[in-house]
């Protein structure tokens, strides 16, 4: 049986990143949009796929393509085989065990594992392990004002199942979260503390280890949401002592429909299962079951085994590059960026707290022209940025805002992309006919 599907990794670079290389293991780059070279500065949303991984899930489907943990055939074993091996690889990736990654369709869905597992262990299901995680009344769940709506929404519905109150670390005016007032919040009544790893709308990396320091002092579980920084920046997720962890593969050279929700292996062995059903139970009776230990009991049904084989390509390729001259690039990126749009005339940024470490990406308003019509002028020269609220409408609302103009980068990009798109900044306002100095840099 052909060995065909494992993927190959891409070869080592050293510092610094050579972009313009690298370009050309991403097929969809060299499209044109609009008559122009395509920019592509929507990572944060979803990135592109280098040739191997989508040579790994292709390579997966014509040589090996089976059930697995099931059939007791060949293919069916090869199946189990790499599925497996991809596990290994995207676990090591953030520094992990196998059996400490499970897999999920995405960061939402890790998200949602969670929340809705604490409420079936509120219920008393799990019992007595999982008794730790039950939430009573008046119990304290704690977010941030910065959260993506996929780590708050959660929270909300399970802080209304279980009578819990839902509170909320607080952004200065410059983003950063504020560590005094999390201080206050997190109390004897802290259950957990779910936070964002780095902003997808302000890019600063938040200080993990003091808010999990914080949960830790009164046995609250931290629940970290690592999609901004998994591709961004080395990432060892038992170092940064969080419990639970959650990552989307296609924000990170992935396939869609794959991620990871990380666990230490004692709060995965105490939490119960949220999805049931075939392939994550030991024994079934019609009156009850027993559940396969983590991360199986954690994976019912059918798993994304081609998505999960292409997410291992995508570990693999990152790893190759090397994540330490993927954050000093993209950082580099986010200096010109910065620099160049605090420049332009009416230009307003989110989070431009001075000193803080942060990954490729900007968010600004436009003086005088809504975020959409601002993004139709850029899609216009074929760069592509996001617009919106990006899930996170609490965030722009204490901006005072509605909406904003988000551009991202990642390895692929380069010097070049960025001028292009500052000179196109440039043009905005003078395109809708819009004069004066506008409100500068905030």
């Amino acid at each position: 049986m052909s060995s065909s599907a494992a993927p190959a990794s891409a070869p080592s670079l050293v510092s610094p990143l050579d972009a313009v290389t690298l370009r050309a293991d991403f097929p969809i780059l060299s499209e044109q949009v609009n008559g122009h070279r395509l920019v592509y500065l929507d990572s944060a949303a979803t990135s592109q796929k280098p040739s191997a991984v989508l040579d790994a899930e292709r390579e997966f489907l014509t040589h090996a393509n089976a059930a697995v943990h099931r059939g007791a055939h060949t293919l069916a074993a090869e199946a189990t085989d790499l599925f497996e091996d991809a596990r290994a690889a995207v676990a090591d990736f953030v520094g992990a065990r196998p059996e400490q990654l499970v897999w999920t369709s995405g960061a939402t869905a890790g998200l949602n594992l969670v929340a809705y597992a604490i409420g079936n262990a509120t219920l008393g299901r799990g019992a007595p392990a999982s008794a730790r995680f039950a939430l009573a009344p008046g119990d304290e769940i704690v977010t941030t004002a910065i959260e993506h709506h996929a780590n708050l929404i959660p929270w909300q519905e399970l802080a209304a199942r279980t009578g819990a109150v839902l509170r909320h670390i607080p952004a200065r005016p410059d983003g950063t979260l504020d560590l005094d007032a999390a201080a206050s919040l997190i109390g004897e009544r802290t259950r957990v503390v779910a936070f964002t790893h780095v902003s997808n709308v302000l890019g600063i990396v938040n200080p993990v280890a003091e808010i999990v320091a914080l949960a830790r002092a009164v046995g609250a579980t931290t629940v970290l949401d690592a999609c901004q920084s998994a591709p961004h920046l080395p990432l060892d997720l038992p170092a940064l002592g969080v419990d639970l962890a959650v990552f989307s593969g296609h924000k990170m050279l992935g396939p869609y429909a794959i991620g990871g929700l990380y666990g230490r292996a004692e709060v995965l062995d105490a939490l119960p299962p949220f999805l049931t059903g075939g392939s994550m139970i030991t024994t079934v009776t019609l009156d009850g079951a027993e559940y396969l230990p983590p991360p199986q009991k954690f994976e019912a049904g059918t798993q994304p085994v081609g998505p999960a084989i292409g997410l291992a390509a995508a570990v693999r390729y990152l790893d190759g590059v090397g994540l330490a001259n993927i954050h000093a690039h993209e950082s580099a990126l986010a200096e010109r960026m910065g620099a160049g749009l605090r420049e332009i005339p009416g230009i307003r940024l989110l989070g431009d707290a001075a000193g803080a470490d942060r990954v490729g990406l900007w968010s600004f308003d436009v003086d005088g022209v809504h975020a959409h019509d601002a993004g139709q002028v850029l899609d216009a020269q074929g760069i592509a940025v996001r617009v919106g609220h990006h899930c996170a409408a609490p965030l722009h609302g204490q901006f005072g805002m509605t909406a904003s103009v988000r551009a991202s980068t990642a390895l692929y990009n380069t010097e070049e992309d960025v001028d292009l798109f500052l000179d196109a900044v440039r043009g905005i306002r003078g395109y809708f006919g819009v004069t004066g100095s506008g409100e500068g840099a905030a």
